[in-house]
């Protein structure tokens, strides 16, 4: 039998704006209405309750309803609330039962099939929501909610898994311009940002978990809500002056600890750049045109504390160039408007244009310092690979940190090997003199550098170390200009 008494120990009418009843009393009633609540509390959650014996019968979906049939989502069954709950919208509290913002996300009727201890089935009418659904007890007051029937729009796809990011291609500013949109170069982690029930996933170019990493970014997928959505961009540190700092990035980006993750958040907190949307409640956008994918970018006004949506610049590429100069960034990226997403490819339909040389490279040895660095890494040398394997490019001796260096030494210490990785075909291999006193390693650790030019025998002149790329292989090193 239906009883609002354990809804009404739990509030004090006088502390929050809830409807609260005098009575636990419960007068019988033949409705078959139902509405689920956003309700951003101490995690975000979806409240679903069904019209019931005068009662709201309710649950808590943490991720929202199922969008498709083969995910089910967990539901844990709370008190029953008041039929007057159903039109409440509000703001409960801190330090209330349930504090938060409540709002309505849909309501409407619903058609009942089968109602026992351990199962309810039902057909919703809503406004948003339409279909036939189950509800099914697992263990105490834990149920799991099953769709049965398939989304109501025909072409409805699932939010997928896992998508390999489009690459830019180095090159120079197209000539015709009006075909082409131009976007800031970031200096930065490219990320992919997959959020599904107002949980957010990030995934680095090779497909690795970084969501541990960059705790402050959670609250990008509880503002989305309920939207579902695949996003591309990069994480970003800024500095004092506002400019994207690679070495600030540096600390962040070797984290896997949960606790250490959220100390550095709050003390250098990164910001996630998008510029890219791959898909949208159940649409794949892979396919549309830039333009088009730009302009429901543009729409969802992704832009917050720790997020947001850099400008496309229309017009005169040399113009945004400029732009980029004038500010410290790395370049541009222009981006053919009719070119659709070309997931994994290296394309010419976006062409990376820079201000500063960088270049990837591949560890494949070490040589020891002296003096100040007596004991530790004086220099580095690195390559390209080639079909013929790791081509040298050259030593590394400045651009150094202490704590880059302390980080270096504790990955390159497992990966020693007693030959040199480097290819030996003629104008590839080390030269005698530089092999001196090298400790050699298996070629798996890629960093970055900046370096003034290209030498003609293809070595980097006057590098500098920029710091380690986690986030590349080194089969992905590609040689820039």
């Amino acid at each position: 039998m239906a009883d609002l008494g354990e809804y009404r120990r739990r509030r004090d009418a006088a502390r929050t704006p809830e409807p609260v009843p005098e009575s636990s009393a419960v007068d019988s009633h033949g409705g078959q209405s139902f509405v689920i609540q956003e309700h951003h509390a101490t995690a975000l959650h979806w409240d679903f309750r069904l019209e019931r014996d005068g009662v709201l019968v309710s649950w808590a979906v943490p991720k929202g309803l199922p969008t498709d049939t083969r995910k089910n989502r967990l539901a844990v069954q709370t008190e029953d609330h008041p039929l007057e709950y159903a039109t409440f919208e509000g703001t409960i509290g801190a330090g209330q039962y349930g504090g938060g913002t409540v709002t309505i996300w849909d309501h409407g009727t619903y058609e009942l099939e089968k109602w026992t201890e351990r199962e309810v089935k039902f057909v919703l009418a809503g406004q948003r929501v339409q279909g036939r659904f189950v509800l099914f007890r697992t263990k105490g007051k834990q149920w799991m909610m099953h769709r049965m029937d398939a989304p109501s729009t025909p072409d409805w796809q699932p939010l997928p898994g896992s998508v390999a990011p489009m690459l830019a291609t180095p090159g120079e500013l197209p000539e015709d311009s009006d075909a082409w949109a131009f976007e800031m170069k970031w200096d930065g982690v490219r990320a992919l940002a997959r959020i599904e029930g107002g949980r957010i996933s990030l995934t680095s170019r090779n497909d690795h978990d970084l969501t541990v990493s960059y705790p402050e970014l959670r609250a990008l997928g509880e503002t989305v809500g309920s939207t579902q959505l695949l996003l591309d961009g990069e994480i970003t540190s800024f500095d004092g002056a506002g400019r994207p700092s690679f070495a600030r990035l540096q600390k962040r980006m070797h984290v896997s600890s949960a606790v250490q993750a959220r100390e550095l958040a709050a003390a250098e907190p990164v910001v996630y750049l998008v510029f890219d949307v791959l898909h949208h409640d159940g649409r794949s956008l892979i396919g549309e045109p830039y333009s088009a994918r730009r302009a429901l970018l543009d729409e969802l006004g992704l832009n917050g504390p720790t997020w947001q949506t850099p400008p496309a610049f229309d017009g005169s590429g040399a113009a945004a160039f400029g732009v980029s100069q004038a500010q410290g960034l790395e370049g541009v990226v222009a981006k053919r408007r009719g070119a659709t997403y070309q997931p994994g490819r290296r394309s010419a339909d976006w062409i990376k244009v820079k201000n500063i040389r960088a270049q990837e490279v591949v560890i494949g040895g070490w040589r020891p310092g002296a003096g100040r660095r007596e004991g530790s890494i004086g220099s580095l040398l690195v390559g390209l690979p080639t079909a013929d394997g790791l081509a040298y490019a050259g030593k590394v001796g400045t651009g150094f940190t202490d704590e880059a260096l302390d980080e270096l030494g504790r990955q390159l210490k497992r990966l020693g090997r007693t030959t040199s990785p480097f290819s030996q075909s003629p104008g590839a291999g080390v030269p005698r003199g530089e092999a001196k006193d090298v400790h050699w390693v298996t070629p798996k650790i890629v960093g970055e550098v900046a370096f003034t030019e290209w030498t003609r025998d293809g070595r980097l002149r006057h590098p500098a170390w920029r710091g380690l790329r986690p986030d590349k292989r080194p089969d992905q090193v590609l040689r820039e200009g």
